[in-house]
């Protein structure tokens, strides 16, 4: 593998998380296992916070995928994910050689978030990441690591103004606060109807807006919540824009996900690549909340059986296809006819594996800064930070 030099940072704007100090540049949590050690690692040692998604990370370790064989013991699988997600840690912070930052992306909506966040802490992550649902319980999951930065996933004024009034009555407040828009972003998105991701509420400027009046009415300093707007920024110019109405830096997944470092399988990234516009949908996901897809033969499949699949939903735990239980609600394990109807663990998987007929790949709305081409992490940093172009011939 090219090693490239660390960015120099002398003439960047940068942001300081937990005494780091970073580029404005937060490289988004991808699962399954897309954004695991080598993208994160990666991305922390040329200066900016690499992200590991946290949920079954197994996948990258073939020891730990032949002991989960025919396994149905719950607390067998959850602990050899625990052991994946330790290895995916020290691999990452071995990558970033002392730079940047490796934070580790849980979703409250996973069934063991607990554990994951207590594993991520124990196994040196320098952040924990926390969306899919109000983080209100991190601060409590974190009280014996006082070092490791806390930064939820929110998306409108509301749900900050709820995350930060309950952190203030705990005595903490969060590092960081990632405002991720619903109608650009990949994956499970902020909204609890696909009807309400284009609602104007969710656009950065007012929700930007919003979130510093109410720091000024809770009489907290502007620069002591770092805002990391995530979802649609793909362009030097973006970034820019972004950083003049004050933010400390921007999140990006997508773009990330394609680069050669990206932890899924080579046929993964090409199918995002060259998704366009009218191949990229949003649905409901079986954990009940709307999710953003590139439209594959096995999503277009499911989509047009929804309907019936929905009317035939039923509460069977013998549903959880990959035995997991992963999710603390699950449209087909728990018969809720209004969610999504497939095991979404083994979906992502597929995906992982580059298998287009069967996965689901999930992929943000925006188009991808060097279109179809497959390009270093260094070069990505380089062209949202500076704007140089490289060569794509």
């Amino acid at each position: 593998m090219e090693v490239f030099p660390a960015i120099p940072m002398d003439c960047l704007p940068k942001w300081t998380l937990r005494g780091r100090r970073l580029l404005p540049i937060v490289q988004g949590g991808m699962g399954v296992g897309v954004s695991a050690h080598r993208l994160a690692g990666n991305v922390a040692r040329l200066g900016a916070m690499g992200t590991i998604a946290s949920v079954d990370l197994r996948h990258h370790h073939p020891d730990l995928m032949e002991r989960s064989e025919g396994c149905h013991d719950q607390v067998e699988l959850d602990q050899l994910n625990l052991v994946a997600l330790n290895r995916e840690i020290s691999r990452a912070l071995d990558a970033a050689e002392g730079r940047g930052a490796v934070a580790v992306n849980v979703m409250k909506a996973v069934t063991a978030h607990a554990a994951y966040v207590r594993q991520s802490c124990e196994s040196g992550a320098h952040a924990i990441v926390m969306g899919a649902g109000l983080p209100l319980d991190l601060p409590e999951l974190t009280r014996d690591f006082p070092r490791v930065a806390l930064i939820p996933i929110l998306s409108d004024v509301r749900g900050v103004c709820i995350v930060v009034k309950k952190w203030l009555r705990k005595n903490r407040l969060p590092d960081a606060i990632v405002i991720e828009h619903p109608r650009y972003a990949g994956g499970h998105l902020g909204a609890t109807r696909a009807e309400e991701i284009a609602d104007p509420r969710f656009d950065f400027e007012p929700v930007l807006g919003g979130i510093f009046n109410l720091f000024r009415e809770l009489g907290i300093e502007r620069e002591r919540i770092p805002l990391i707007p995530a979802g649609g920024i793909n362009s030097h110019e973006e970034v820019q824009a972004l950083l003049a109405l004050g933010v400390a830096a921007v999140q990006i997944g997508t773009p990330f996900a394609v680069t050669e470092e990206g932890d899924a399988h080579p046929n993964f990234k090409q199918v995002l690549a060259e998704a366009g516009p009218d191949e990229i949908v949003t649905f409901m996901s079986v954990a009940g909340l709307p999710a953003r897809a590139v439209l594959t033969p096995w999503l277009k499949n499911y989509l047009r059986r929804e309907k019936a699949l929905q009317a035939h939903a039923k509460a069977d735990p013998r549903r959880c296809v990959s035995g997991l239980n992963c999710l603390t609600v699950c449209g087909l394990r728990d018969g809720l006819a209004a969610i999504g109807q497939f095991c979404i663990d083994t979906r992502l998987a597929f995906a992982l594996e580059g298998d287009v007929k069967k996965g689901l790949f999930f992929r943000g709305a925006e188009r991808l800064p060097f279109g179809t081409a497959i390009r270093p992490v260094a070069e990505l940093l380089d062209y949202l930070l500076t704007g140089s172009m490289p060569c794509l011939n």
